[in-house]
């Protein structure tokens, strides 16, 4: 069972004049952390608020946790951060998590025990009965963060969750999702941040106008197939001519050869020849681009083959 299953999942606006959405079907693994990039306008956001039912579609269905997405009882299992989220400016920070958290349906003595953890663990500890109309905008995601979890969900939507957050409290709440997902729970992200998705991510997909372009791993997308960086403790003075007599392409930048191989074979007989010759082979990575990297080329690629 999937967490999320959609399938050619659709919305349009103004009688179709409007294609936010367009035939979108994807599916999520349970215990994963799932990133949807975009850029804006690209219907990220549309997606996630039809997962959630604040808004029908024109057309398609979908899962949640194998329900069928209109069964509004599978609600009491998710989580939803919103992007540029509001809470009343007249609550302190205790307050909006004990009236949501009742609102979720959770018990009022279960919400005396989880507020306080909550708090700590978006390091709001010392703000519990502070008034927010005083938060900044970073702490006002943070407790947006703790309300999502208030009623300890298995799956979680979050809407750019680190907007505003500084590049310590970014990596608190990359940390916070590794544990969330270390306890079996599935995080369904959109982030602008890329360098943060390609550091906790499981899974990507790329979204433009409404189309789903790409869906993978993050290491299916920014390794550069048939490259790879070699780092050798002697020989390098062999390796380069050893490249040659095998037509390697090489380069030498710092510490690492860069190799471009036809196939796997030509790796191997060039691990093969550098054996022979006594050279220690200290490391063989797979050469990587930036997800950034790779957005753009998808992006502009995409862009391309417009009419």
């Amino acid at each position: 069972m999937f967490a999320v299953e959609t399938y050619q999942l659709t919305k349009h606006y103004q009688s179709g004049k409007i294609k936010a959405l367009e035939a979108c079907s994807l599916q999520v693994d349970q215990g994963k952390i799932f990133s949807l990039l975009g850029p804006n306008g690209a219907g990220k956001t549309t997606l996630i608020k039809i997962l959630t039912g604040i808004i029908h579609p024109t057309n398609g269905g979908a899962k949640i946790l194998g329900h069928v997405f209109t069964d509004f009882s599978i609600h009491h299992r998710m989580g939803y951060l919103a992007e540029n989220h509001r809470f009343p400016e007249f609550l302190n920070a205790q307050q909006v998590l004990f009236y949501y958290g009742k609102m979720a349906g959770v018990s009022k003595s279960a919400l005396q025990e989880k507020i306080p953890q909550l708090l700590a663990t978006v390091r709001l500890q010392d703000w519990g009965r502070t008034k927010i109309r005083k938060f900044s905008k970073g702490m006002m995601q943070r407790l947006g963060l703790a309300h999502a979890l208030i009623n300890d969900p298995d799956l979680i939507f979050l809407d750019e969750p680190t907007d505003g957050i500084d590049p310590i409290g970014r990596k608190e709440i990359r940390d916070l999702l590794k544990m969330l997902r270390e306890q079996g729970k599935t995080i369904f992200l959109n982030s602008h941040l890329l360098s943060e998705v390609e550091r906790i991510s499981d899974e990507v997909a790329i979204l433009n106008k409404g189309t789903l372009l790409q869906k993978g791993s993050v290491d299916d997308f920014i390794s550069i197939k048939e490259q790879f960086q070699i780092k050798v403790e002697n020989g390098t003075a062999q390796l380069p001519q050893i490249c040659q007599e095998l037509q390697i392409p090489v380069t030498h930048v710092n510490d690492f050869y860069t190799v471009a191989v036809k196939e796997m074979g030509q790796l191997n007989e060039l691990i093969d020849r550098l054996r022979e010759q006594k050279i220690l082979i200290q490391a063989i990575i797979p050469r990587k681009i930036t997800l950034e990297d790779f957005f753009i080329e998808v992006i502009t690629e995409n862009k391309g083959g417009e009419n």
